[in-house]
């Protein structure tokens, strides 16, 4: 079974809920995750840090049906609205590792080589850069440009191969640019010429080869003409 979310600041809410609800210490202590003697604690003023309270009514995480339905009952377990949003991370650019940052440089000389139809903006969300370091890159005046040697992003890890693909073939519909691979026609018609052309080699083969087995039979058939030497030659 799947821990229940609890609010994202668990103390401060525990303390506006001792104070502005009925709620028991046991409903509280469990709706916030901690200790039922910390709640005590908190009612009592005993805590050895004091917390200003935090609505979670305003925070969404609590609606006052549901602080009524549990004051009513105190069976009942309020259950949080939704997770926290303050902890997810939904704008800005990518994070990437300490460790990769580094490699940056590499994957974005390598984009600006092989996919100039690729906008900035494109490059810095895939990348999690900025445009002032593409234009450095672009322009060769990056401070470590010398060093800079162009990556594949996705064999470096800073992306994946299907963000990398769907980047590229947007920027290239954008661009009017036909895929490589889009060429079926092409390669359709000169794969259909060489089989045809490896029909008739073999079709050419077998007229050859019936040809001298003709040849031979006819040689067999003919007339021999006779010697006065081979007339007699047994004799």
């Amino acid at each position: 079974m799947a821990e229940q979310a609890t609010p994202l600041m668990q103390h401060a809410t525990a303390s506006w809920l001792v104070d502005n609800t009925a709620l028991s210490f046991e409903q509280i202590a469990e709706f916030c995750g901690i200790h039922i003697l910390e709640v005590n604690a908190m009612a009592d003023d005993l805590a050895s840090s004091k917390y200003t309270g935090r609505d979670p009514v305003q925070a969404h995480e609590l609606t006052h049906e549901e602080i009524e339905k549990a004051e009513k009952d105190p069976n009942y377990r309020m259950k949080i609205q939704k997770g926290p949003d303050q902890v997810r991370r939904t704008k800005g650019p990518r994070y990437t590792p300490v460790s990769k940052r580094q490699d940056k440089p590499d994957g974005i000389a390598w984009l600006l080589r092989n996919h100039p139809e690729i906008s900035d903006a494109q490059v810095g969300k895939l990348i999690g850069t900025t445009r002032t370091t593409i234009n450095a890159i672009r322009e060769r005046e990056h401070w470590n440009i010398a060093n800079i040697s162009p990556k594949d992003p996705v064999t470096l890890g800073l992306c994946s191969q299907r963000e990398l693909d769907a980047v590229v073939a947007k920027a290239a519909k954008k661009a009017g640019i036909e895929p490589e691979m889009a060429d079926d026609t092409k390669l359709g018609g000169d794969k259909q010429a060489l089989i045809a052309e490896l029909h008739e080699e073999r079709a050419q083969a077998v007229r050859d080869a019936e040809a001298a087995l003709s040849g031979e039979s006819d040689d067999d058939d003919a007339p021999v003409e006779h010697t006065a030497e081979t007339l007699f030659k047994d004799r």
